[in-house]
Formats: structure tokens, C-alpha cells, sequence
């Protein structure tokens, strides 16, 4: 399993990340020419190579015409449908600017459909988010990690006035993930940056066990008393190999369970929002009846074994509870296809199952299910539906043992 662990040094925006990508080897002249086939006003993007504290950086310079469009989420969503990006490259752009969108709604008040950009809707911060999902693509990455986030403090000027750093939207954003300020009075995570983190990343803390293949430093514009860098570790995930013969400390999932009995319900849809934030594969809830016939509720985490003290301190921290059991398991996982089928109203992202090379799952994305439906008034269970059909017709059409 390739994987990407985006070390937040400075913090992140849109444009240190795409630079770290492409300082740890996604190459720059294709990456180039697909942005600029994008349907959006004439820009330029090169590269600079800095020097930050003795250490070289690559930072990205997209020069585009300032101010004019204001572009809302809807038109941004139809830029990128009518754009030529290969499907996996398209759903973590429209991804991305999904979670923007719903962080916007939720600050102002407004519903998803009528979040305006102004900021995160120019040119820049567009071809930084597609640029960054291209560069993803082309460096086989499949799983996301990320250090904890540092924001800055203080006060910065925006369109809508002075704001508080970290911002609203980059609050939002980061919920569930490990944040502080690290003292510095400068604003270092962007939204386009916080955008990133959210949409992609699975797990926050220290760096997984992995195989390093490839690095790179993606160079911000702030003059810091520190290197002013995200830097990307690219390379394959490894497994933890037994400590002993018995195999004691060996890689693999762990399920963590704990009953609480006294915690407020409406504080439950946080702690699996924190769980799933801190790299649980799965978290779940279950209704069960303690001793003395007390009602309460199991809080159960599926999560790799390299991340069980994350999830733990997070139960503890959010739950209140005095204890919380572990058994390893051993996961069965079915072969996985990513394919997009175009129904009667948008394309649909879906996800095939495969055991011995035939597909026994077929399960469209729910939220991109939901964007199509929202947009064309129509039922989601439709578009489910009909997903499901094109991806099943697809599937028989494919010649005999190709999948």
C-alpha cells in the first residue's frame, strides 16, 4: 500500500502541498499541461527553488489575473465535471471542494448550494487543488497520514474583514484533528490547505510505519524563524514485525471497545467524527443495558494496530471513560475497483468488491450520490439506483477475466 504522510512543519496551504508533491517526484510538465487544459482564464505556474534555513525547497508561482469571478460551489463543481482529469483525480478534486463548501455553509449559515468563493474560488487555489489531487494520482498514492497541524494566532485580513487565526472555515475543517498554534502570530494553515488535510488524510499523529521512496518540501511565503516548509514522505506502508516467536507486538487491527453510561447523546456524533479523524477504519455505536439495568452505550473503533494509542487517548479524552479493552482481529478484506459511471443527472463514483476475481459488491459513493441528486432535484436512492445499474452493466460488458 503506497502512502503519503504530509508533515505539517509550517502548517499547510494549497500551494505547499502541491510543491511538496512535486519535490518528492510527481512530474511538473504533465502535471503543467493538464492545469492549464482546465476551462478557466489564462494563468501561468512554474517552479522556484528556495533555500529556507539551509534547507531547498521547491515552491509553486502561479501567476492568474486577480479579482472579476466570483465562483460559487456549483460552478466550480461544473468547471471540474466539464474539465478532462482522470476519474480518481476528479473525485478527490470535487472531494475537496465538497468539505470547503460544507465548512463555508456551516460559518455562515447558508446552505451548501449557495456557498460563494471568493478567496478559495480564484484561479490559484483552484489549480492548487486540482494540482495537488493530480500530483496525488501520479505518485500511486492510496492512503493519507498527516502530523499534527500547527495554525498560528492572532488576526489576519480576509474579503469578509478581520478574522481570527486559525479561521473559521480552517476550524471546521480541522475538526478532529490534532491542532495548536505553536506560537507563532501568523496565519500557517490555509483553507485550501485545511481543505486538503480534511478530504484526504485518514490519520493524524506520528509518522506510520512505512518505507520511504520519495520526499519533498513544498515552501510557504511567510519569513518565519523557521524553516517555512510542508514536507511530504512518500513510500510504501509496512507492517509491524513480531517483537518475539510468539508474535507478540505484530502488525494487524485491533478493536477497542468501551461502555459509557453518563455521557451526553448529542456529544457521541463528535467522538466518532474525533475516532475516524485520529485513523479508525470503522467506529460504531451500540445500544446495551449495564449492571443494575442501567441503559448505555458501547463505543467500539476498528483501527490498524500502529494506531491504537492514537484512538485510545481519543476515547479517553472525549468519553470520560476509566478504561477501554482491546482484541486483535484479523481482517478479511475483498480485492477493491474504484470505477465512475455517468448517469441521467452527473457521474457517480463506485466502489466494486472483488473475491476471487469476480465482483460480488457493487456500492456507489453516498455523497457523490447526494451532490447529483441535490443538483437535479431528484431522489438520491434514484441515482443510487441507477449507479449501481451502470456499474453492473459495465461489468458484464468487460470480456471474460478482465477486471
Amino acid at each position: 500500500m503506497r502512502i503519503a504522510y504530509f508533515d505539517c512543519i509550517a502548517g499547510i496551504s494549497g500551494d505547499m502541498a502541491l510543491g511538496a508533491l512535486v519535490d518528492a517526484g510527481a512530474d511538473f510538465e504533465e502535471l503543467r499541461q493538464t492545469l492549464q487544459s482546465l476551462p478557466l482564464e489564462p494563468f501561468s505556474i512554474e517552479l522556484e527553488e528556495v533555500d529556507t534555513f539551509g534547507l531547498r525547497a521547491t515552491k509553486v508561482e502561479i501567476d492568474a489575473p486577480v479579482g472579476g469571478v466570483i465562483r460559487t460551489y456549483s460552478s466550480i463543481r461544473t468547471l471540474l465535471d466539464r474539465a478532462s482529469l482522470p476519474d480518481d483525480v476528479l473525485r478527490t478534486a470535487q472531494r475537496i471542494f465538497r468539505r470547503l463548501a460544507e465548512a463555508e455553509a456551516r460559518v455562515h449559515r447558508k446552505e451548501v448550494e449557495l456557498v460563494t468563493f471568493h478567496e478559495v474560488g480564484g484561479i490559484d487555489s483552484i489549480v492548487d487543488i486540482v494540482g495537488t489531487s493530480l500530483a496525488l494520482s501520479m505518485l500511486g498514492v492510496e492512503r493519507v497520514f498527516a502530523s499534527a497541524v500547527p495554525t498560528g494566532f492572532g488576526m489576519s485580513r480576509t474579503e469578509h474583514g478581520a478574522l481570527p487565526i486559525p479561521g473559521p472555515a480552517v476550524v471546521e475543517l480541522l475538526r478532529g484533528a490534532p491542532v495548536y498554534s505553536r506560537g507563532v502570530p501568523f496565519e500557517l494553515v490555509t483553507p485550501t490547505g485545511a481543505a486538503i488535510l480534511a478530504s484526504t488524510v485518514e490519520g493524524y499523529g506520528d509518522m506510520p510505519l512505512m518505507m520511504v521512496e520519495g520526499v519533498g518540501y513544498g515552501a510557504g511565503t511567510l519569513r518565519l524563524d523557521f524553516p517555512n516548509v510542508t514536507r511530504v514522505i512518500v513510500g510504501e506502508q509496512q507492517r509491524a514485525r513480531p517483537a518475539d516467536e510468539s508474535g507478540a507486538g505484530a502488525g494487524g487491527e485491533v478493536v477497542l471497545e468501551t461502555n459509557i453510561d453518563d455521557l451526553n447523546p448529542e456529544l457521541y456524533e463528535y467522538v466518532l467524527e474525533r475516532l475516524l479523524g485520529a485513523g479508525a477504519q470503522d467506529a460504531w455505536l451500540t445500544p446495551i443495558v449495564m449492571k443494575r439495568s442501567r441503559p448505555a452505550v458501547k463505543v467500539s473503533v476498528l483501527c490498524a494496530s500502529d494506531r491504537e494509542g492514537n484512538i485510545r487517548d481519543v476515547l479517553f479524552q472525549e468519553t470520560g471513560t476509566l478504561g477501554v479493552r482491546a482484541v486483535s482481529v484479523v481482517k478479511h478484506a475483498l480485492g477493491r475497483e474504484e470505477v465512475e459511471v455517468q448517469t441521467e443527472h452527473g457521474r457517480v463514483g463506485v466502489k466494486i468488491g472483488y473475491l476471487d476475481g469476480r465482483p460480488v459488491t457493487v456500492a456507489p459513493e453516498f455523497e457523490d450520490c447526494v451532490r447529483v441528486a441535490r443538483a437535479a432535484s431528484v431522489p438520491a436512492k434514484d441515482v443510487y439506483q441507477e449507479a449501481i445499474r451502470l456499474a453492473r452493466d459495465n461489468l458484464a460488458s468487460r470480456p471474460e477475466g478482465s477486471s
